[in-house]
């Protein structure tokens, strides 16, 4: 009998095989980038070595290059990607002209009320991240599916998005200051109450475990009940976004989850928009020149809405933290916004980037 790619009879515990996944570039570079491999191994470095002085030192020194490089040119990633995308001014004409102006004017109302507006600018830049990177990931877990030829049913889908927005409401639950659950519940009103108190302690514990118990529950059962099971990639993905806040929260779990992100989102984001360019009939470069000025673009643009549009709100007379604070919080808004537009994948051609090729 004919055996179907990616999967084989096998036992009877696990009828289907266990596979890497179909990638996008290789197995090195997906794994490494877009899986979170880099994250998760930088991550266990950091937890078991911080506290030397000579690696945090380091650590403290690399920060702004790390910033420039990924932070910085991933929220710019999103822009560059919508007007460079082919017809986005004709499909998306409020987001390419009008948005814009409107995320300008926000800002700038936010600075002139700061002390009513801007702490719930930022408390929304805060609890808005999480989630952002949680959809990510089960964005790029079902992409991963679908490339290795895994159906998932619109209930295994549901349950999957369940398990990554776990680690969203984790997130939210964790103190980090007065954001996540303090943004809007008052901090004395629960520190005031005992079982309150033990309560949240409680529902911290458990949003650690399911997690992680809810993507290895969903992968195994998919592994027991299929021919052709969840690649190792998808489960990867979902994994090291939750770990970040399930076992390195004290060391800063969402500054350090906002860099790996943004690697794996330049990652992504440089495969569409690289395939976009080089199918164009007027095109004569390759897939290097494409990318690294996708990429430089991105640094460039980055760097100038990071220090260019601070600096123009102190020559006017904002306060220098406040100004970097509130349009660091618009940027990230910006994004979020802007990258759920141009992730529609269904109505969207790069749709077979997705697709194609898939194990019959």
């Amino acid at each position: 009998m004919e055996k179907s790619r990616g999967g084989s009879p096998g036992s009877s515990l696990f009828p289907a095989k266990f596979q890497w996944g179909r990638m996008f570039v290789n197995p090195i570079f997906d794994y490494a980038l877009l899986g979170g491999g880099l994250s998760l191994v930088s991550g266990i470095f950091l937890y078991y070595f911080s506290g030397r002085t000579s690696v945090d030192d380091t650590v403290r020194a690399s920060l702004p290059a790390l910033f420039v490089l990924s932070n910085g040119a991933h929220f710019a990633a999103s822009t560059v990607r919508l007007y460079t995308k082919p017809g986005a001014y004709r499909s998306l004409p409020f987001l390419t002209m009008v948005f814009p102006l409107l995320t300008l004017a926000a800002t700038t109302a936010t600075l002139v009320f700061a002390d009513f507006l801007g702490r719930h600018l930022y408390a929304l830049y805060i609890a808005w991240s999480p989630y952002h990177y949680s959809a990510q990931a089960y964005g790029l877990s079902v992409m991963y599916c679908y490339r290795s030829g895994c159906q998932l049913s619109q209930r295994e889908k549901r349950f999957l998005f369940l398990a990554c927005m776990t680690t969203f409401v984790l997130a939210l639950c964790i103190d980090l200051g007065d954001v996540g659950i303090w943004w809007i519940v008052p901090r004395k009103f629960v520190e005031s109450s005992q079982p309150l108190t033990a309560s949240l302690n409680f529902l911290v514990t458990a949003l650690r475990i399911l997690a992680v118990a809810l993507p290895v529950g969903l992968f195994i059962y998919i592994q027991r009940t299929r021919p052709v099971g969840m690649p190792w990639i998808s489960l990867l993905i979902v994994l090291t976004n939750a770990l970040w806040f399930v076992i390195f929260p004290i060391m800063g779990a969402i500054a350090w989850t906002t860099v790996f992100h943004g690697i794996q989102y330049l990652a992504i984001v440089s495969i569409f928009h690289v395939k976009d360019q080089v199918a164009l009939p007027e095109n004569k470069h390759g897939w290097a020149y494409h990318s690294l000025l996708f990429y430089g673009m991105c640094i460039l643009l980055g760097s100038a809405l990071f220090r260019l549009w601070p600096s123009a709100y102190q020559v006017l007379g904002f306060s220098p933290a406040q100004s970097l604070l509130l349009v660091s919080a618009a940027i990230n808004i910006h994004h979020f916004i802007v990258d759920g537009y141009i992730w529609k994948l269904r109505k969207d051609p790069n749709y077979k980037i997705v697709t194609d090729a898939l194990p019959t």
